[in-house]
């Protein structure tokens, strides 16, 4: 239904102009959909610019749904993207080795497989990864909650000693503080994660250690697919001069825009925080109506959004 429209129905419409309704539709089709697009493609570019052009298709069609109220089909975002050489930045192949596993300490079996969660504070993830200087190379190491995919532990350093992964993790414990025997923390076999010092520490919090199998990254997907983003959205198509502004650079990317701003898939399409910000008013009597009267009812299913995009494109 168009704006002229009003409420009248267009098979009404054609009978009061005399003409037939595949003529009309045939019309609209050559004339309506170019409209459409003059208006959706100012956004997509003001969008799709806003980040840089680290953003995908498929996320800058949710951004338009969730902040400009504009539905629109996947693929005509995809269309209008190619067509203004928008589409997003691929990052580079080149990864140098940041895992040594060849080592004496204990490893231990994956407890995180096939793990159904439901909270907060069930399983993290950790991973350790590098990013490019002018002149050098530095580390940084992450913990992820596995629920909510927020950031909650990071460190950055011109090593890999366990000193490195220690930080991230006392990072993450100093923000969640979570209660002991009820948390599982899984990473690789790397000796910065299966030393004395970091096993120490986990015991000492009641956490229980799990590690991948060997060459098996998808054990560790969730805490990879944020290095993938890191990378993509902040490291590749940058030139850090020195630690200190990598360092800023990037905690301000985890701190506000990964964790505060950007739109996650697996979340139904909303930030960490905001999704965790949701899960408090659902453990309380009656809290699901209460999470949806302050603003946090779960978005339709995704596919459910590209159907209704479809009919609209129609």
């Amino acid at each position: 239904m168009t704006v002229s429209q009003g409420s009248q129905k267009v098979e009404r419409l054609c009978r009061l102009a005399g003409v037939s309704r595949a003529g009309y539709y045939r019309f609209w089709q050559h004339s309506a959909p170019r409209a459409h697009d003059t208006a959706v493609r100012s956004v997509i570019q003001e969008v799709a610019l806003a980040h840089g052009r680290r953003r995908g298709y498929r996320y800058i069609t949710h951004e338009l749904r969730r902040e400009h109220g504009i539905i629109v089909n996947h693929k005509r975002v995809l269309r209008l993207m190619g067509e203004d050489n928008l589409l997003c930045l691929r990052r580079k192949p080149f990864v140098p080795q940041t895992t040594d596993s060849r080592h004496d300490w204990q490893i231990v079996p994956n407890l995180a497989r096939d793990l159904q969660l439901s909270g907060l504070n069930q399983l993290w993830v950790a991973d350790i990864t590098y990013i490019r200087l002018q002149e050098e190379f530095v580390y940084l190491a992450i913990v992820l909650d596995a629920f909510s995919r927020a950031v909650i532990g990071w460190a950055m350093a011109d090593h890999l000693r366990a000193s490195l992964a220690i930080d991230a993790l006392s990072m993450a414990l100093a923000e969640r503080r979570p209660a002991r025997d009820s948390l599982i923390h899984h990473s690789d076999r790397g000796v910065q994660y299966a030393c004395g010092d970091y096993t120490k520490l986990l015991g000492a919090h009641g956490i229980a250690a799990s590690m991948s199998r060997v060459g098996n990254p998808y054990d560790n997907a969730k805490a990879e697919s944020f290095m993938k983003t890191l990378k993509t959205e902040e490291v590749d198509g940058r030139l850090y001069r020195n630690h200190k502004e990598a360092e800023r650079c990037i905690g301000t990317f985890i701190e506000e825009v990964y964790n505060k701003q950007r739109l996650h898939s697996a979340l139904g399409y909303r930030p960490p925080a905001e999704f965790e910000a949701w899960q408090p008013a659902l453990l309380v009597p009656g809290g699901r109506g209460a999470a949806r009267a302050g603003g946090f009812a779960p978005p339709p299913p995704a596919h459910l959004l590209d159907r209704q995009a479809d009919r609209l494109d129609q």
